[in-house]
Order: C-alpha cells, then sequence, then structure tokens
C-alpha cells in the first residue's frame, strides 16, 4: 500500500505525518512513544492498511516533526493539541480510532479524558503507557487533592496488589535518570544512540530498522518527562475517560508494570484487558498481534460516519504533501 507523506501545522510545530490505506474505510491513529519515531508503527500499519485509513506522525521534537524551544511547549495539553491538528487534516469530521504505545499511549490519555474530544476518539487501545493522573492517584492513595465523591472513585480506581506500587517505582528508575540534568544528554550523545538497536537486539529481542533520527528523538524526547511527571505526582487529576478503552498488557514489560491497567472502573467504566507474553516493544516484536487485537477493538466500536466522510480537504488546519 502506498504511503503519503504530509506535513501538517500544529501550532508552534510542523508535524510529519504519514497516511495510507482506503481513503473511505475507517481511520486508525498511532501516536509512537520514547525514543521512537512513527516508524516504530510500520511492521503494524503493514497488517491494517489493506482494510483500514491508517495515519501515524512524528511527534513534536521526532523524526521529521518540528522541536518547539521550550520544554513547556512539550506538556500534555499541547501534545493534545497535535493529535486534533493530525485528526482535522487527515480524518475531518470522522471519528478516528486511536492506539498509542509508551509515551503516545501516556499523551493520548489527555485527548481520551478531555470533553473536547468526546465523540471524536471512537476507541482507544493503550500499549504500555498509562494515564499519568491515573498512575499518580494509585501511588499517592486515596485522591488527594479530589472532592470526597472523587475521593472515593480514586480509591476504588487504585486499588491494586500489595506492593505494586514499589514495583513500579523499581522499574521507573529511568524517568529519575531522566529528570538529572545533563547527564541523560550526555549519555545518548557518547554512545547510547548508536547502541540502541543492539539494547533492543538484546532485551527485547527485535531487530529494529537503523532510525537516522534517533539521537534527536532521544534527547529532544527527555522534554516529555520533564515537562510532565513531577506535575502530574504533585497534582493529579480526576480524569474519565469519554471512549471505550483496551488496554494490551505485556507481562514482561521492563519498564511499565501490569498492574498499572487494573482496577480503573471508576475512572474509565468497563474496559477490555488482554495480557500478552511479550516485552515492552511488542509492536515491533509481535504486529501480527497487535494488529489482531487493534482490529478486533475497532471493530466492536465502528462509529457511524457522517455524510460527508470527512474529506480532509475541509480540515480546519493546514495540511500538504511534504516537499510540495
Amino acid at each position: 500500500m502506498i504511503r503519503d507523506t504530509l506535513s501538517v501545522e500544529a501550532g508552534d510545530v510542523r508535524l510529519a505525518v504519514y497516511v495510507s490505506g482506503p481513503r473511505d474505510a475507517p481511520p486508525i491513529v498511532l501516536v509512537h512513544g520514547y525514543p521512537d519515531s512513527a516508524a516504530v508503527w510500520e511492521p503494524v500499519r503493514a497488517q491494517l492498511d489493506a482494510r483500514y485509513r491508517v495515519i501515524s506522525y512524528d511527534v513534536r521534537g521526532a523524526g521529521a516533526s518540528g522541536a518547539p524551544e521550550s520544554r513547556a511547549a512539550y506538556r500534555l495539553e499541547r501534545l493534545a493539541a497535535d493529535l486534533a491538528a493530525v485528526a482535522d487534516a487527515t480524518c475531518g469530521a470522522r471519528p478516528f480510532h486511536l492506539v498509542g504505545h509508551d509515551w503516545g499511549s501516556i499523551q493520548s490519555w489527555e485527548a481520551v479524558t478531555d470533553p473536547a474530544f468526546k465523540g471524536r476518539i471512537a476507541s482507544y487501545t493503550s500499549i504500555s503507557g498509562p494515564c499519568l493522573d491515573h498512575a499518580s492517584f494509585g501511588l499517592r492513595g486515596a485522591g488527594a487533592g479530589a472532592d470526597r465523591a472523587e475521593q472515593s472513585n480514586t480509591h476504588h480506581a487504585a486499588k491494586r496488589p500489595f506492593g505494586s506500587g514499589l514495583r513500579q517505582t523499581l522499574k521507573s528508575w529511568y524517568i529519575f535518570f531522566f529528570h538529572l540534568p545533563l547527564l541523560p544528554e550526555l549519555v545518548w550523545r557518547a554512545g547510547g544512540a548508536r547502541a540502541w538497536p543492539l539494547w533492543l537486539r538484546l532485551t527485547e529481542r527485535v531487530r529494529p530498522e537503523r532510525d537516522p533520527a534517533q539521537m534527536r528523538n532521544a534527547i529532544n524526547g527527555l522534554s516529555l518527562y520533564r515537562a510532565n511527571f513531577i506535575d502530574k505526582l504533585l497534582h493529579p487529576r480526576a480524569r474519565h475517560a469519554h471512549a471505550p478503552v483496551q488496554f494490551i498488557v505485556p507481562l514482561r514489560d521492563r519498564y511499565v508494570g501490569p498492574e498499572l491497567s487494573v482496577g480503573l472502573e471508576a475512572w474509565l467504566g468497563p474496559y477490555r484487558r488482554t495480557e500478552i507474553d511479550a516485552g515492552h516493544w511488542i509492536v515491533l516484536r509481535e504486529p501480527e498481534r497487535i494488529a489482531t487485537e487493534i482490529e478486533r477493538f475497532v471493530e466492536q466500536h465502528r462509529a457511524q460516519q457522517p455524510a460527508d466522510n470527512g474529506d480532509p480537504g475541509t480540515s480546519k488546519v493546514n495540511a500538504r504533501a511534504a516537499g510540495a
């Protein structure tokens, strides 16, 4: 299937967007994590774009997308605005199915729990990336900062096996490291970016294609952590999903524990949760399995499409063929 490249204006940056599949097919938007670019989704795209309109994009600071100058420009609300710009350009008025992996999943929760997106997101598949607000409530206990009703809900939502918070804290060592000044950048520049494919081969048993933007992805993406984690840990918000949610949970994930996707009914309502005996980069290791799980959930939640089929030509944002 031929893949088109668009350049979409999203406030202070331009985003590189990649689209394939039939124009009138249900749209699926794929959001990548750290330190990846949209290239991480290509094996999954190959499984889906015969039947769906598959859309991926390099998030701000990664791949061929522009990078903002300030750390604050990586906050979750700006990332949600980027998703809206991409959806406007590629889906028009049509509801789309959203899939996120790692930081792509973390940032997508902002849209899935923002009432402004209600009716636009037909379903959400989260892979190895929790909502920071939900995770923070779970670490803090019963809903500090919420009113009494929300505290009751939060306590229910955060009920997890004993010791799960400590286990996740140990898994999250790298988050503390990424907040150190200068040292993470030095590690990436001193050979970390070059060694990244080897790390994935040793720990995930995958052989990714070399990403020429690996250094850029890694260094710019540190701002994702620095702009969001401490604030969410100190000031979590009550966030309720407005779209149906499924979790794909790799049980051998080195970074995200399976407990982060249990006990969330108070925030999400009924949701689907599928455990898989795999590691964090399951999107590369088992793209066929991931595509099958995505398709099953999409087909359960196919939304009625507007009569105009959401022609991207009516988009509110400026999308043009890259290089045109």
